[in-house]
């Protein structure tokens, strides 16, 4: 079914389970903008699939399904397969994390008698898109004695929003001088927090006013500010777009769209021959550093932990059976926006409504950075996907020297695994309002539950 429109799968009479699965995950989408409420999310769905944090765990047999969460921000989930761990496993990694902003360690100060927050932007984003729409706080602070304070302002119901000022167009005249890179600069991201003043301060009355309404709601200092993590996001809901609904606008589709349906495939197998496994990582905006990227030798440490409960455990085990697994790299792709042609080169580009979309390599230039797939293991997906009537299609990441990206594909390339890139095609990405067809994402979970059963 290669580089064929998925609608000829889904005439009108049988398209509802693509609405349908489309509905479940635009609601999903809208309560899991960060890496820490989807990972959180996550887990309570897996919940109702029958899977068991590992530590409930004294042996594990065929059948189990087991998971395990990483600092807040990394999930594992694994089907214990038939065969031994050692031949290997079949795996779906995606990313939770997309692009943002972070609230700085000192971030409050007052200007002009306006409270506002300083931010550092995180991964990569077009910073002009960024200012004058409302935006949401979410994340964590932990205070001295250990204590965790969520934090979520800005979408519950009649919840205060933030936002970023622009310059009136009426004095931009120097400011629309400036290259699209430079027309917001990254040193003023800051949100705007407020401007009552409280009068009983002897200084610096409206951050006075902010740190007060912090303490009441969330009992935290501003020194508290120093070991927190509060991302910066765009407000509302994840919509249907299109008069037709055929699509999602949303922020964070890159990747949750992929992340989303790689664990609603896993949570519906059952019995798989090879152990199952869906890794969920953070940090891959910036490089998929730190102890919560896909750099991290929590996969790793997971597969030992797996081989040591089956009382097979050995690090050659565990070489080989990193060695013997196969990966499907679950990152979107960027689709061909009829207005933006030109950085494109057509007969290599992923395309909205032909589904399921395979990067033999990604990265830029020269093919740098990339994982660049073996032929073999294409060959054998095609046949896999074929057989199930799944609608893929192939496709390079724009024209060659137009630009470039990466994915978590090589890293796992370099446990000396198979593994190539695919995902679902986005227009707007690493945008507030990315955009995924349905079609696309119905058939990517298809084709990811294929991936675990058959590969």
């Amino acid at each position: 079914m290669y580089n064929k429109y998925a609608y000829e799968k889904y005439p009108e009479d049988k398209i509802q389970p693509v609405f349908d699965f489309g509905e479940d995950y635009r609601q999903f989408l809208t309560k899991s903008k960060t890496e820490r409420t989807f990972a959180k999310n996550s887990v309570e769905l897996a919940k109702k699939y029958g899977f068991k944090d590992i530590s409930e765990y004294k042996s594990l047999k065929a059948g189990d399904k087991v998971y395990s969460v990483n600092r807040g921000k990394n999930v594992a989930l694994f089907i214990i397969g038939k065969e031994p761990i050692e031949k290997g496993l079949n795996i779906l990694g995606a990313h939770i994390d997309s692009p943002r902003m972070d609230l700085k360690q000192n971030t409050l100060y007052e200007a002009q008698n306006f409270a506002l927050l300083d931010t550092h932007y995180y991964g990569g984003i077009k910073k002009y898109q960024w200012v004058t729409i409302p935006l949401a706080l979410y994340g964590v602070v932990y205070k001295k004695d250990g204590t965790e304070v969520l934090v979520e302002i800005g979408d519950k119901p009649g919840d205060p929003v933030l936002g970023i000022s622009d310059l009136l167009i009426h004095l931009s005249a120097d400011q629309l001088s400036k290259t699209g890179a430079k027309v917001i600069e990254g040193e003023n991201l800051d949100l705007t927090a407020g401007s009552l003043p409280l009068d009983s301060a002897e200084k610096d009355k409206v951050k006075a006013n902010i740190l007060r309404i912090l303490k009441e709601k969330y009992d935290i200092e501003e020194d508290d500010f120093s070991s927190a993590e509060i991302e910066v996001v765009p407000q509302g809901e994840a919509k249907d777009y299109g008069l037709d609904r055929s699509m999602i606008a949303g922020y964070g589709h890159d990747d949750k769209v992929c992340a989303y349906t790689s664990l609603r495939a896993i949570l519906e197998t059952e019995n798989p021959e090879r152990t199952s496994c869906c890794m969920l990582v953070d940090k891959e905006e910036v490089g998929s550093i730190g102890a919560t990227g896909a750099q991290s030798r929590f996969f790793e440490n997971m597969i030992a932990e797996i081989l040591n409960l089956k009382g097979e455990y050995s690090e050659l085990a565990v070489r080989r059976a990193l060695t013997n697994s196969r990966m499907l790299s679950s990152d979107v792709s960027a689709g061909v926006d009829p207005l933006y042609l030109s950085v494109n080169e057509l007969k290599n580009s992923a395309y909205l409504n032909k589904g399921l979309v395979f990067n033999k390599y990604t990265g830029s230039r020269g093919k740098s950075g990339c994982n660049d797939a073996n032929p073999q293991f294409i060959a054998h997906l095609r046949n896999i996907m074929d057989e199930d009537g799944i609608y893929y299609q192939t496709s390079e990441l724009g024209k060659v020297d137009q630009g470039g990206g990466g994915t978590i594909a090589y890293i796992l390339g370099n446990l000396n695994m198979d593994v190539i890139d695919a995902g679902i095609p986005v227009l707007n990405m690493h945008s507030p309002m990315e955009v995924v067809s349905k079609i696309d994402v119905y058939e990517a979970y298809l084709g990811y539950k294929t991936f675990l059963v058959k590969a």
